[in-house]
């Protein structure tokens, strides 16, 4: 269960840095841009994309 969870983490982590590496200046105007979006619509964006990733998740196993 700990393999299955660090995995989970590790791919989380490689999936997270590839913008920044493969790209760093469109990553600093997405940061710019994601500055600019109101907290509550931020909430509503990671609530939604949490809730899709669980669903994934699901459907998998």
């Amino acid at each position: 269960m700990l393999e299955f969870w660090l995995t989970a983490f590790g791919l989380v982590l490689v999936i997270e840095g590839l913008i920044p590496a493969i790209s760093p200046d469109y990553h600093k105007t997405m940061m710019k841009m994601i500055a600019q979006i109101p907290a509550d619509r931020l909430r509503l964006m990671g609530l939604s994309v949490m809730i899709v990733g669980a669903l994934l998740i699901i459907l998998a196993r």
